[in-house]
């Protein structure tokens, strides 16, 4: 009887993890592997709090340039010691909030081969990307963003 209950029990969950494994697989919209965080603060003081950020720790790129299209504002950040390439986004989420995006990762020297934040299903094979980008580049910006909050109040 007790093997007969782990063995539903045991097949409820593999069951589970296959469909949460096709849902992941098939990540809707054009960043759907993206690491998502919120800050609360408008887009425009954002991308200048993230243009300071950039100067100050010399994470600038003559790669590629930072632009908007449609929704998105598109910000690439270069680690000059690793030679890679970070691409970020940010989103408003309405006037006083905004979603800041890890899209992906890439060695300078690759055409393409881009790496999403989550490429990989298991999550401690992203971890280490997405720590140095939230020490690197994520905790800058939410130091200014504190600063600029209270500044303003």
């Amino acid at each position: 009887m007790i093997r007969k209950y782990s063995l539903i029990v045991i097949s409820i969950l593999v069951v589970g993890l296959l469909f949460y494994y096709i849902g992941w697989s098939f990540s809707p919209g054009s960043y759907g592997k993206a690491e998502t965080y919120e800050l609360n603060i408008s887009e425009e003081t954002l991308i200048e709090i993230i243009n300071e950020v950039k100067s100050e720790n010399n994470l600038d790129t003559n790669s590629f340039a930072d632009y908007k299209n449609g929704h998105w504002f598109s910000i690439y950040f270069e680690y000059k010691d690793k030679n890679q390439i970070i691409h970020a986004l940010i989103r408003p989420k309405n006037k006083k909030s905004t979603t800041f995006y890890f899209s992906a990762y890439k060695n300078k020297t690759d055409s393409g081969n881009w790496i999403d934040a989550n490429e990989y299903f298991w999550w401690w094979k992203n971890s280490q990307a997405k720590k140095e980008f939230e020490s690197r580049i994520l905790n800058k910006i939410e130091q200014k963003t504190k600063t600029q909050v209270l500044n303003t109040d």
